[in-house]
């Protein structure tokens, strides 16, 4: 997840350093990831006979906060709940700092970790120990646009094997086991995410610059929401073998309705999402004039 977390951090602030609007941000952002989750939410919910406050912790993506409201279908959309707490903190830190907000997010990050090494607190889904994820990658966008200063220009040439090396470092970071290492693996997920895209030209990005994980990561937000219930279907049950002798039919049905989402159900909504967001704007620059 870190890695995902760091990339989601790099695109938001990417976006957020091109576009002065906090409103079209959100819009976008809500329209993004929204539609998918609530439906997800309406089927599993019932599966899990939820209660009341079971619905309304995950509809405000809030279900991530003690005392957790996740369960065995809809436990995954922890991160998720991190990711839309995350776009309206730093809308409002936005709105709030104005162009101060960009020396903020180093101390934000770094006071996160701090936080964490506090509490002794390795790996966790709680948004207060997890979000120095999202915020390196925040990081890494601030120092891809020169936004702290020339540190582009003072960074050293990498080749593949630096990038194999911080793969492994990262790696080691991700294990539940690997102690101190922990409290580095949202830094080395941004070092290795910014060698990738630094050094364009080493085996490592071009082995992922291909179709097949482009078509991937096209649908990767519908793989990771709609697997859980499908795995909780008949496609996932039965003894061990059973199970396997089933893999290909459960993952040929996960990428089959991932695909239909990203290609059809999402794809009007993110459409709608973004004729929305041009309407709002061109009402405000209408309104200004007036």
């Amino acid at each position: 997840m870190a890695i995902f977390f760091t990339l989601s951090g790099f695109l938001i602030t990417n976006f957020l350093l091109n576009n002065s609007s906090v409103v079209d941000f959100l819009i976008r952002r809500i329209f993004r990831v929204v539609p998918l989750a609530w439906l997800y939410m309406l089927i599993a919910l019932p599966v899990m006979n939820s209660t009341s406050d079971f619905y309304i912790a995950n509809f405000l993506f809030v279900a991530n906060w003690p005392p957790m409201w996740l369960g065995s279908v809809n436990g995954h959309l922890w991160s998720l709940c991190m990711e839309v707490q995350f776009y309206f903190a730093i809308a409002l830190l936005v709105v709030l700092m104005r162009n101060k907000w960009v020396v903020l997010i180093p101390c934000l990050c770094i006071a996160v970790t701090m936080y964490r090494v506090m509490n002794d607190v390795h790996v966790a889904i709680n948004t207060y120990y997890r979000i120095d994820e999202i915020l390196s990658g925040c990081i890494l966008a601030l120092i891809y646009n020169n936004r702290l200063g020339n540190i582009l220009d003072k960074l050293p040439t990498q080749t593949g094997i630096t990038q194999i090396s911080l793969f492994l470092l990262f790696v080691l970071s991700c294990h539940p086991d690997a102690g101190f290492m922990n409290y580095f693996r949202p830094y080395l997920a941004a070092a290795m995410v910014g060698s990738t895209l630094l050094n364009s030209r080493t085996r490592v990005a071009q082995l992922l610059n291909n179709r097949a994980l482009f078509y991937i990561a096209t649908i990767s937000y519908a793989l990771y929401v709609v697997h859980p219930l499908l795995i909780h279907t008949w496609l996932g049950s039965g003894d061990t073998v059973i199970k396997y002798l089933k893999r290909p039919l459960l993952f040929a049905a996960i990428f089959l309705t991932a695909h239909i989402s990203t290609f059809y159900y999402e794809k009007w909504w993110i459409a709608f999402g973004k004729r929305f967001a041009k309407k709002v704007a061109s009402q405000s620059v209408a309104s200004g004039v007036s």
